[in-house]
């Protein structure tokens, strides 16, 4: 029932010296960049080769009429500006985006721009004017942060039937996951459900979160995902595995790579849409005309493996809901 894995490799990842594929024949030669907080998103990992699917559909061939330079900053968003104004300096046509610093800093750049995901709410955050018209040099894939909360409390309501508070773990200095954490709480609060914030800014905070969850218990964990929480995510793992607490996560490679459950966007779809949002670029669309547009397909992951070494049990009505079930 597995299905292939999703940034396998995320986290693992050293950052990834740019491959440029040279195009073999003649004619207009499209030249895109990507760029990720975390691992480079080459054609060799399973976003890059999404991503190069994609563009195959449009009639774009890697070493023919597309080349592809990837570049991730490993955690550290300082080095985010630099890796795009190289993209810029390289004449990328467009980039390929994830997350909300990297969001910032192709605005600032002007670079055009798609966003794939985990960029939170780009309109609260002043990234664009409007969903429908973005205006500048961003568009890509939004996230409806509240409705994908609910769903996600939701599952975790079926696991645990006494479910009353959750811990939820987000980082601080990332406006746009801050923002997405306070989606999630509301949205918390309109179910009835209690939350724990426990905010982090920097790989140490881990421990002191930990140290709070294990002073106040909360009966389950929600982790918002962006660079900082992705890149040390096993410890979460670690954490909920010694206090038998059931955690959801907010994309499947989580869920794969070691999580209990994961409920979101289907990243397979979210890449393919980029990569047409890229086309229209490529064909002199500006990005500010090209609406955010909104996932369609959602993937509902559960990793038996870790149920079990953490023991516990998914009911049966649960386990029929999930799209993918790691064995």
């Amino acid at each position: 029932m597995k299905r292939r894995e999703f940034l396998a490799a995320l986290g693992g990842a050293v950052l990834v010296r740019p491959r440029l594929v040279v195009a073999k024949t003649a004619g207009r030669i499209y030249h895109l960049g990507t760029l990720n907080p975390v691992a480079a998103m080459t054609e060799a990992t399973p976003l890059g080769a999404a991503l190069v699917k994609g563009m195959a559909g449009h009639g774009y061939t890697l070493g023919q009429n597309l080349t592809l330079e990837s570049l991730g900053a490993m955690g550290d968003v300082a080095k985010i500006p630099a890796l795009l104004a190289q993209l810029m300096d390289h004449r990328a046509d467009a980039v390929v985006i994830v997350g909300y610093p990297s969001a910032v800093a192709v605005k600032s750049i002007g670079i055009p721009a798609v966003a794939a995901f985990g960029l939170g709410d780009p309109v609260q955050t002043g990234l664009i004017e409007s969903q429908a018209h973005p205006g500048g040099n961003l568009t890509g894939i939004s996230d409806a942060a509240a409705m994908l909360t609910t769903k996600r409390l939701s599952l975790l309501k079926q696991m645990s039937a006494t479910l009353q508070r959750v811990a939820m773990l987000w980082n601080e200095d990332d406006l746009g996951m801050t923002l997405r954490y306070q989606a999630s709480a509301k949205a918390a609060q309109a179910m009835g459900i209690a939350v724990l914030a426990v905010g982090v800014r920097e790989p140490d905070d881990f421990d002191k979160a930990f140290a709070v969850m294990s002073d106040e218990k909360p009966d389950a964990i929600l982790m918002v995902a962006d660079a900082l929480t992705n890149l040390n995510r096993r410890r979460v793992f670690e954490f909920a595995r010694q206090r038998k607490l059931p955690a959801i996560y907010e994309y499947d490679f989580i869920a794969r790579d070691g999580g209990l459950m994961s409920y979101g966007p289907d990243m397979t779809e979210s890449f393919e849409r980029a990569a047409a949002l890229v086309d229209r670029i490529f064909r002199g669309a500006r990005p500010g005309d090209l609406p955010f547009e909104e996932p369609t397909r959602y993937q509902f992951v559960v990793n038996l493996k870790t149920a079990r070494s953490t023991g516990l049990d998914i009911p049966p009505d649960l386990l029929a809901l999930a799209d993918d079930v790691i064995e």
